[in-house]
């Protein structure tokens, strides 16, 4: 009878799982900060990936991380290589788009803790206050792996990093 019970909960909690995990197959995150700033200030600290250390929501989490651009920094082609935590941490980010001062769009390729391969977008617009940088977080799962970033709630912290990054990056042109 217990185990009929405890079979039951089960189920039930795994499809329940399955269910909330379909809704983040496919995942976006809009953020935003204004910047006090010149546009080509705030624009260049996004564009050249010699900056990124600067302003990585990652890196403040785990100071001894390793990295290294790769190829022309601040064009098409350029990479930002990492590995942190111990070898825990694997990837590199790519830049794939840039329109000067508007726009830079940018691939990542993680190898490490999970296979991921999302996309940043950049977005720089002046207003009355500074420059307002939007970025445009977007990743695909699995099922699987959806089932396990709402079991651990990852989308939240997915959120509250892409928010630090852009915090980090207000900070960094506003303290230059």
């Amino acid at each position: 009878m217990i185990l009929t019970v405890i079979g039951i909960a089960l189920v039930a909690f795994i499809g329940f799982g399955l269910y909330q995990a379909s809704g983040l197959q496919s995942i976006q995150i809009v953020k935003s900060v204004t910047v006090k700033g010149s546009k080509t200030e705030v624009y260049d600290m996004v564009r050249y990936l010699k900056n990124f250390p600067k302003w990585s929501p990652f890196l403040a989490e785990d100071p001894t991380q390793k990295y290294e651009v790769k190829g022309t920094d601040g064009t098409v082609g350029a990479q930002y290589h990492w590995d942190g935590n111990g070898g825990k941490d694997l990837g590199y980010q790519e830049i794939v788009k840039i329109d000067s001062l508007n726009f830079i769009g940018m691939q990542c390729d993680i190898q490490k803790p999970f296979v991921a391969k999302p996309t940043f977008d950049y977005t720089f617009t002046e207003t009355p206050n500074g420059i307002t940088v939007t970025q445009d977080f977007k990743v695909e799962s699995s099922l699987i792996d959806a089932f396990f970033m709402w079991l651990f709630g990852a989308k939240a912290g997915m959120e509250k990093t892409n928010q630090k990054g852009l915090d980090l990056l207000k900070k960094a042109v506003e303290q230059n």
